[in-house]
């Protein structure tokens, strides 16, 4: 007994396109660019945005993610125009015998599912985008920005273990529902000390002196201009501090009300942090040490930023976090 044929419905393969690229191909018949259209589109929107975020220096990270996000829409564009002209030209298609509802609902869902664990296990295991809300962390990250955390930082198999001066992203101590960012001044053992604005770390203070700063270039060669990160004078409440041959700058505004002076020896598998807007942070000062189990990542660099004003910052496109 032979099937009448059914003619494929242009609109019909273009929206099915739209949904989930490569579906139009299988309604269509087409079962094997189907496939291969669905494939680089996952690779390309998830794990190739990945490795352009861990791999690529800051100077390309920019331009390889508008690369990579075009490539992603011309493969979806070119999966739905595709469809739709096929079908226009299928007016006697005999539909095999595996084109029923069932199949389509099962590929759909299998499709959904696959893209779904992919994005997860990124999210989880490679990188993570993170929105910034607060200045906890200016001069260095700013309210607003959005930047990408290395995920693959201190895991079981990971080569990448915790180290002072890293600007680490940790669960809250007191709301495992929320992700804190804070920088790492000590690890097990060490001795922290803080009074007034001077941190100390094995009885060193980190702060560098002034005419040690002014050079503008630190013992690893990473340049530190006398503005901050958003433009403004670094005159007035700016610090410099190095540990372990890293620098970075800090802002003290007034006398620091977010705790008083602090001594202690950090206890084993524990991480002392703070935020480089020191009077406008809360951290290790007030909920404690954070346990290294809870450093699920580490700040890598920002890809978007806005100001408060709804302003782009084009400036700090593909800046790498120090």
């Amino acid at each position: 007994m032979h099937t009448l044929p059914q003619p494929r419905r242009p609109w019909l393969a273009a929206a099915m396109s739209l949904v989930l690229p490569g579906f139009g191909q299988l309604y269509n018949g087409e079962a094997n660019k189907a496939i291969w259209l669905f494939f680089g589109f996952a690779v390309l929107s998830i794990p190739g945005l990945s490795c352009v975020a861990l791999y690529l220096p800051g100077a390309y990270m920019l331009p390889a993610l508008v690369i990579a996000l075009i490539l992603t829409l011309a493969i979806w564009g070119y999966g739905l125009l595709d469809a739709w002209r096929s079908a226009r030209q299928l007016e006697h298609f005999q539909p095999p015998g595996w084109q029923i509802s069932g199949v389509y609902v099962l590929v759909f869902t299998l499709c959904s599912l696959a893209q779904w664990f992919l994005v997860d296990y990124v999210r989880a295991h490679l990188v993570q985008s993170l929105y910034i809300p607060s200045s906890s962390m200016e001069p260095g990250i700013l309210q607003g920005d959005v930047l990408f955390a290395d995920m693959r930082y201190n895991c079981p198999d990971c080569k990448a273990a915790v180290q002072r001066g890293d600007i680490a992203i940790f669960v809250y101590p007191n709301d495992r529902t929320r992700k804190f960012i804070k920088r790492v001044i000590a690890l097990p053992g060490d001795a922290v000390r803080i009074q007034g604005h001077t941190v100390w770390v094995n009885a060193q203070p980190i702060t560098v002196p002034e005419g040690d700063a002014a050079s503008g270039t630190d013992v690893s060669g990473t340049d530190v201009s006398g503005t901050d990160a958003s433009g403004s004078d670094a005159s007035g409440g700016l610090v410099t501090e190095r540990l372990d041959k890293r620098q970075w700058q800090v802002q003290w505004s007034g006398i620091d009300t977010q705790a008083a002076d602090t001594e202690l020896i950090v206890p084993p598998g524990q991480a002392y942090v703070l935020g480089d807007n020191r009077n406008n942070s809360k951290d290790s000062r007030l909920f404690g040490t954070v346990p290294l189990s809870d450093i699920v990542g580490k700040a890598q660099q920002i890809w978007f930023s806005k100001s408060t004003q709804a302003q782009i910052r084009w400036q700090r496109l593909g800046r790498v976090v120090q």
